[in-house]
């Protein structure tokens, strides 16, 4: 059935279901993982073909070493990217619920999010500190974008956004949690992240969905410029100079060769394939904006 014509749950329904599941099933990073348990010698931290130079030449030329060294490195600005992207989400949610009659389950579930989203930002922070690592940070344009999003994103666009920042991920980190070759320190971060963010993800692509009904032509094609610059954001973001460099590379030679993969495109792809599919399903892939989506890689 095509999701244009369907009709989503009331959002107290969806509310009510999402409060329900988070006091079943939320954790505690601090108690739920062992942080003092020793990090595995020649175990990757993300999957091997989920590197972004996986399959190049220069990745022929490179020692085991700095194949596992490149992986840590691409996790914590994976990551990175996510602390990023989390505190934005959580200023609009925190706006969103400042806007809401606080006594409804739509509210209380925006606040339970939050409180998800901050631990696991905490969460993300302490793995980097754990394998000895430093964080990304992001160059001053989306520095400065990020402080004024919080206050112009509303509606499809605001979920859009969100969209794009977690199912790509979502899907990625799952690969990832699967993988018994990697360290467990990672697979048990992810684990908890996917089965949190499964919650997420299901409240904004409801509340998408019923905003698309109201929004006007303006409003909608908007929502598709800021769904298809998130979806370029993705893509640059991840391939960043400076992890190749940290991993002992010629960070601009590891770009252009990572930029010009078809491994990593298909990989990025696949990672977006779902939110791919549900954004095109409800009319936000089309139009001008499908430019900034081939120049992604996540569509062809």
């Amino acid at each position: 059935m095509n999701r244009r014509t369907d009709t989503p749950p009331s959002r107290e329904t969806t509310a009510n279901r999402l409060l329900a599941s988070s006091a079943k099933l939320s954790y505690d990073p601090d108690v739920d993982i062992d942080w003092d348990a020793p990090l595995e010698p020649g175990k990757y931290f993300v999957p091997e073909q989920l590197v972004t130079l996986y399959g190049t030449e220069l990745w022929g030329r490179m020692s085991q070493e700095q194949r596992i060294e490149l992986s840590k490195q691409e996790m914590i600005n994976t990551i990175s990217v996510g602390i990023w992207f989390e505190t934005i989400l959580i200023q609009m949610l925190m706006r969103l619920a400042y806007r809401k009659d606080p006594t409804t389950a739509h509210v209380h579930y925006a606040y339970t999010e939050v409180a998800e989203e901050c631990r696991h930002s905490m969460m993300f922070g302490r793995l980097i500190d754990r394998v000895g690592g430093r964080p990304y940070r992001q160059d001053l344009r989306w520095y400065l974008l990020g402080q004024v999003l919080p206050f112009v994103l509303r509606g499809p666009a605001m979920w859009a956004a969100t969209l794009m920042g977690e199912e790509v991920f979502d899907v990625l980190q799952r690969d990832t949690m699967r993988d018994e070759n990697l360290q467990p320190i990672v697979r048990a971060v992810m684990r908890i992240h996917v089965t949190e963010e499964a919650r997420h993800v299901r409240y904004a692509r409801e509340d998408l969905l019923r905003g698309m009904g109201r929004v006007n032509r303006l409003e909608k094609e908007f929502a598709r410029l800021v769904a298809a610059r998130g979806a370029l954001l993705l893509a640059t973001s991840l391939t960043r100079r400076e992890q190749y460099e940290r991993a002992g590379l010629n960070g601009r030679e590891a770009q252009r060769q990572a930029r010009a993969n078809p491994n990593m495109h298909e990989a990025f792809r696949h990672g977006a394939g779902r939110v791919v599919g549900f954004l095109t399903e409800a009319d936000l892939i089309g139009g001008p904006t499908k430019y900034f989506w081939r120049r992604s890689k996540l569509i062809v």
